[in-house]
């Protein structure tokens, strides 16, 4: 069943997707219309109880309690979806090495190389907020996805 986010069990499985543009409010609305649609059918299809969210108009988070099994297909199904939506809008999901940060109010996308180049610059440094896009629950995405960036495993470019 279609759950609330924040009602799904802390345990619950995270997946993340960061997208390397920001969702203009069309695309935010149409691929929020999409997600929605497609989690719908997904948790009856299955009968998983599931959840999403779309946050800072960048990240698409759907999660998964573990009351039963999530089996390879529900994941394949899940990832078949998300490639898709990067085919339709031309934007990237499925890379989570790529850095995501905040700058001011803003959330930035880069790649490694690029993030390297603006530690060198020190148009970021240890106190800038990097997410872990490779966090595994509900409780990690509320308490370790966003953090300053000597918190993280990006200290070591530092």
């Amino acid at each position: 069943m279609l759950v609330d986010f924040n009602e799904l069990e802390n345990n619950a499985k995270v997946f993340l997707y960061p997208s390397n543009k920001k969702f203009h409010p069309e695309l935010l609305e149409e691929i929020n219309t999409k997600v929605d649609d497609f989690v719908n059918q997904w948790v009856s299809k299955h009968e998983i109880d599931a959840g999403y969210q779309i946050k800072y108009q960048r990240f698409i988070i759907i999660a998964i309690n573990q009351n039963k099994p999530i089996t390879t297909l529900i994941i394949d199904e899940l990832v078949t979806f998300i490639f898709k939506l990067q085919l339709e809008h031309e934007i990237e999901l499925l890379d989570k090495l790529n850095v995501c940060f905040k700058q001011g109010e803003y959330v930035q996308y880069k790649d490694v190389k690029e993030f390297k180049k603006l530690i060198k610059n020190k148009s970021v440094n240890t106190n800038t907020i990097v997410f872990d896009n490779l966090i595994n629950t509900k409780k990690e995405l509320e308490s370790d996805w966003e953090l300053p960036a000597e918190d993280t495993w990006y200290s070591r470019m530092f």
